[in-house]
C-alpha cells in the first residue's frame, strides 16, 4: 500500500516519517483564499477540514491507474486566538503583530485532516476530521521576537509559531496532542483510518539496514 502525502510541510512530513512511514509528497494547487471565501460563516473546524479535503482530493485526483491501493492524507492548520482563525502571516509586519496579540496568552491550534483511500486511480473511500490542542504562549523579550522574525520561520507557519523548531522556545506548553500542532495528528489519522479498515502498521517501512 502506497502512501501520498499531499502537503509541502517538512514538519509533517518528519512527523510521519518518525512515526515510520515513508510517504511521497506531492502538492496541491488549490486556491486556499477562494475556498475559504466560499464558507465565510463556517465553523474554524469546518473551515480547515475543508482545505485539508480539498488537497487531499485534488491530489488523488492526479495519481493515474497505477495507483491500484494508495493512502492520501491531506491536512491544513490554523490557529484560532480571539475569534478569528489564521493561518501564515507570509510578512514580518503582520508576524510581529500577531506575536504581540497572543504573547502570554492561549491560543488553539485547529488542523483539518482527510484521508482517501484510492484504488485502481479512482476514490473509493474518504474520512475527515480535525483536532485541535491549545497552546501557552511565552512572552519573547522584544529582542527575542525581532530575532525570531528575523530568520524567517514565524512568516511560513500556521499561527506564526512552531512548536519543532525556533519557536518552541516561546511555547510555555500545550494541552492536547504535540503532533497536531506540529501539523498532522497521529491519534487521529489513526483513527481516520481504522475507519477506513486500515491500520496504520500497513503503511510501515521496513527500517533500513545497517
Amino acid at each position: 500500500m502506497r502512501l501520498v502525502l499531499a502537503s509541502a510541510s517538512p514538519a509533517r512530513l518528519s512527523v510521519l516519517r518518525a512515526a515510520g512511514l515513508d510517504p511521497h509528497v506531492r502538492v496541491s494547487d488549490v486556491d486556499e483564499d477562494a475556498l475559504l471565501a466560499a464558507i465565510p460563516g463556517a465553523p474554524p473546524a469546518e473551515k480547515v477540514t475543508t482545505l485539508a479535503g480539498a488537497k487531499a482530493t485534488t491530489v488523488a485526483r492526479t495519481l493515474d491507474g497505477t495507483a491500484d491501493d494508495t493512502v492520501v492524507i491531506g491536512c491544513d492548520s490554523m490557529l484560532l486566538i480571539d475569534g478569528e482563525l489564521v493561518g501564515k502571516p507570509h510578512d514580518v509586519d503582520t508576524a510581529r503583530t500577531r506575536w504581540k496579540a497572543m504573547a502570554g496568552r492561549t491560543g488553539d491550534l485547529v488542523t483539518g485532516h482527510a484521508v482517501l483511500h484510492v484504488v485502481d486511480g479512482e476514490i473509493e473511500r474518504v474520512a475527515e476530521g480535525h483536532a485541535t490542542t491549545t497552546v501557552r504562549f511565552g512572552t519573547p523579550t522584544d529582542a527575542e521576537l525581532e530575532a525570531y522574525l528575523a530568520s524567517g520561520e514565524p512568516l511560513v507557519v500556521a499561527g506564526a509559531f512552531t512548536l519543532d523548531g525556533l519557536g518552541g522556545w516561546f511555547v510555555d506548553g500545550i494541552d492536547g496532542d504535540p503532533s497536531n500542532v506540529i501539523g498532522i495528528s497521529l491519534p487521529l489519522v489513526r483513527r481516520l483510518l481504522g475507519s477506513l479498515g486500515i491500520s496504520p502498521t500497513d503503511l510501515w517501512t521496513t527500517p533500513p539496514e545497517d
